[in-house]
């Protein structure tokens, strides 16, 4: 049975969580506002310069030159965006992750103790209910650290995923510039 003591206790923590997490959140936000200010004005900058460029361009050839050699830039530019905003969603992700595997296994611990506190307390001729129980504890445990390791490795997956496209996008926008070089 818990204790008064011990449901605030979990209630603080809970409230502790909360705040960790909303302050988290809000630092994710800020990188994300930070990074399309920052994509805002570079694009601002480089949309001055190309029309500029374009207003200089004295025949059609020079404008299709031009307009080719705006693309890798453009990609590149493209692919970084995405990684940082991989990076930043991936960051916060990671962060409730951690928050959530904690209170899983805190509330895990708890049903434990909870289940010995009944075994202790079981009538006698009740041992198969309780070997029962214990079975079912142990299973579920196994059960969730089986989930939480198959959600570790998707993670990986993914990451590597996006690593090898944003790789494979990078070397593709380049290799039109390399065959005129």
């Amino acid at each position: 049975m818990l204790t008064v003591e011990q449901i605030l206790a979990a209630q603080k923590a809970q409230v502790a969580n909360l705040f960790d997490l909303s302050a988290k959140a809000l630092t994710s936000v800020e990188k994300l506002n930070e990074l399309n200010l920052q994509a805002a004005k570079a694009s601002l900058s480089e949309s001055a310069s190309h029309a500029q460029a374009v207003l200089n361009v004295k025949d059609v050839q020079e404008l299709l030159a031009l307009q080719s050699s705006l693309l890798q830039p453009l990609t590149e530019k493209s692919v970084s965006y995405s990684r940082h905003l991989y990076d930043i969603a991936s960051g916060i992700t990671a962060e409730i992750g951690k928050v959530a595997e904690g209170q899983a296994s805190d509330a895990q611990k708890q049903f434990v103790a909870a289940v010995d506190s009944a075994v202790k307390n079981a009538p006698q001729g009740s041992e198969s209910a309780v070997a029962a129980v214990k079975n079912a504890v142990s299973t579920a445990s196994a059960a969730i650290e089986s989930v939480q390791k198959a959600a570790k490795q998707a993670s990986s997956v993914a990451e590597a995923n996006f690593q090898a496209v944003a790789a494979t996008a990078t070397k593709a926008a380049a290799a039109p510039r390399a065959r005129r070089g």
